[in-house]
């Protein structure tokens, strides 16, 4: 079957589909696109006589017209034989071997073609009672290891020996069509890989494409499987969907297929159907900052966009906690943060470093409001204060009254000259705030009397 063969309103069956075979002439990709450092590494495999392509996302990208983050490279060399040709190799990955070649801070990744689990002959498969792949180091052909693509759209490979691109789904009519289709049935291409549902979705929003409609159906269905993703691999994908610059649209469209649920299930709590809830607030006001943080080149820290999104369960649990053992608002607030980030980490592991940050930022939301005598000036010292303030900003915007008026307070405060600062402090104090240089020498008279005196 060639590529004119292929109806895209199909679900694709990647065994029934024929090569096609798409020459120089035909395509837009040109070697000058690709970095030196994939080159390099495409060059020497294919000298020393092994297949070599550039693979997946970085030929898709290339086809759009747009700048590849990454360009790897899959092949017919093992991961030993990759090591032995490139002193700068490290090889990684329990669950599937891959080789990285150093190139400084550039990383490309090599990967050995895959094959099918049927042969037991072939190094080493593991998959769980419901069918998610354990280990994965089964080696095949070109052929076999785009059937195991998880995309059409990523299963088209550029040959460096000719400069063809070889497509093996219909991956060219999905570009054409803005369609991201699953190869393979579905339900158990997820099985084998819950996370798969969740890059659907990346795609989706990042290309601005559909998501399929055999390809969409099980998801919502299927979503708690991310339950069975180790939470530190959700993490990393947390990443990827939310602070890529494409983070509030992700949300929604998570939301859609109830995925942001199981990653989330402390903020889920607090979804309503009007999208009006301070949590949903909160959520939408952080993602849209987040986005538009990426898109200006600004640095963002994935810290303040999880005590963001966290903060009204938080305070629902400190409220909790206040009524059934009588705690203070402030303690409620410190032990209600071990119990929402403590489950959470459950879901996604987000780092120590980056839950102390949060504990941080949490925490100046209880200090900000006490602004007497030096407390004011003292705070804004701290390493943390510039996030806390922002957060109160955000806050604000969602609870109005005295939290807005105190994140307007402490924009002027911040912006005013030193004897402005004092005197609002003062006005803090009633009035009654003398400036910080009149006290010590008022002080230092009163040091001199009394050794005058004592003398």
């Amino acid at each position: 079957m060639n590529k004119n063969d292929y109806t895209p309103s199909e679900n694709v069956n990647i065994t029934e589909l024929a090569l096609n075979i798409i020459t120089r002439q035909e395509h837009n990709i040109s070697r000058k696109q690709i970095s030196d450092n994939a080159l390099k590494v495409l060059y020497r495999l294919h000298g020393a006589g092994f297949d070599a392509y550039l693979v997946g996302g970085g030929v898709r990208d290339l086809l759009l017209g747009q700048a590849p983050k990454d360009f790897d490279i899959a092949t017919n060399a093992t991961p030993e034989q990759i090591r032995q040709l490139f002193k700068n190799c490290r090889l990684i990955g329990r669950r599937f071997r891959l080789a990285h070649i150093m190139f400084g801070r550039d990383i490309i990744e090599v990967a050995t073609f895959r094959g099918h689990h049927q042969e037991p002959s072939k190094n080493v498969s593991q998959q769980s009672k419901e069918g998610m792949l354990l280990r994965d180091n089964v080696y095949g052909t070109v052929d076999e290891d785009a059937e195991r693509r998880d995309f059409t759209i990523n299963a088209m490979y550029y040959n460096i020996g000719d400069y063809s691109i070889h497509d093996y789904a219909g991956g060219m009519e999905d570009l054409e069509d803005k369609l991201v289709r699953l190869l393979g049935d579905p339900e158990t291409r997820y099985r084998e890989d819950p996370v798969r549902m969740l890059r659907a979705v990346r795609f989706a929003v990042k290309l601005d494409f559909d998501i399929e409609e055999d390809t969409a159906a099980p998801i919502e269905e299927l979503a708690h499987l991310l339950q069975d993703i180790p939470a530190a691999r959700l993490y990393e994908e947390s990443l990827k969907m939310l602070q890529s610059g494409h983070g509030l649209e992700t949300y929604h469209l998570m939301r859609e297929y109830n995925l942001f649920q199981q990653m989330f299930p402390a903020v889920a709590e607090f979804f309503t159907e009007e999208y009006d809830s301070k949590t949903e607030q909160m959520l939408d006001l952080v993602l849209d900052s987040t986005d538009l943080r990426v898109e200006e080149g600004k640095r963002i820290n994935p810290a303040f966009m999880f005590a963001a999104m966290l903060w009204y369960p938080l305070l629902a649990k400190a409220e909790q906690l206040m009524e059934t053992r009588n705690l203070c608002h402030y303690d409620a607030v410190m032990e209600a943060s071990n119990y929402i980030l403590d489950d959470q980490v459950r879901s996604i592991a987000i780092p120590r470093r980056h839950t102390a940050t949060i504990r941080e930022i949490w925490q100046l939301q209880l200090r900000l409001p006490r602004r007497n005598g030096k407390r004011a000036f003292r705070l804004m010292e701290l390493n943390k204060f510039r996030a806390g303030y922002d957060f109160l900003e955000m806050r604000g915007e969602i609870e109005g009254g005295d939290t807005e008026q105190l994140a307007k307070w402490w924009n002027t405060f911040q912006n005013a000259g030193r004897n402005m600062r004092q005197a609002m402090v003062a006005d803090m104090d009633g009035g009654n705030q003398k400036p910080s240089n009149y006290r010590r020498r008022k002080n230092k008279r009163s040091s001199n009397k009394k050794s005058r005196a004592e003398s």
